[in-house]
């Protein structure tokens, strides 16, 4: 089986950083794009920025220039760097897949649209 296992998230005050991690595990064969999503309390969750496997990014424009979004050489890997968080960016963080190929006793098996359980980012005035 495979996971997304999500770190990083927890409680800052504005202005402040914090950096989330999330770490594909199992025996992984191949991963396209990587990225996070959020959700605050009463919204739709939303794109915060994601990562294909090509290298190249795309951000929500109310991040952009605050947030970096990067992945390991392994490409199993994604991070979100949050640098000047404002009390906004308070939400539950998903980390996203949109493909992943692993292996399995039962031969290669594909997941798509696969999510991580969440992670909390708190962000005090």
């Amino acid at each position: 089986q495979v996971q997304l296992v999500e770190s990083g998230g927890g409680s800052v005050q504005a202005g402040g950083s914090l950096r989330l991690s999330c770490a594909a595990s199992g025996s992984i064969l191949n991963i396209n794009t990587m990225g996070w999503y959020r959700q605050a309390p009463g919204k739709q969750r939303e794109l915060v920025a994601i990562t294909l496997s090509g290298g190249s990014t795309e951000y929500a424009d109310s991040v952009k220039g605050r947030f970096t979004i990067s992945r390991d050489n392994a490409k199993t890997t994604v991070y979100l760097q949050m640098n000047s968080l404002k009390p906004e960016d308070t939400a539950v963080y998903y980390c996203n897949v949109d493909w992943i190929l692993y292996r399995t006793a039962e031969g290669p098996k594909q997941e798509f649209d696969y999510w991580g359980q969440g992670t909390q980012v708190t962000v005090s005035s």
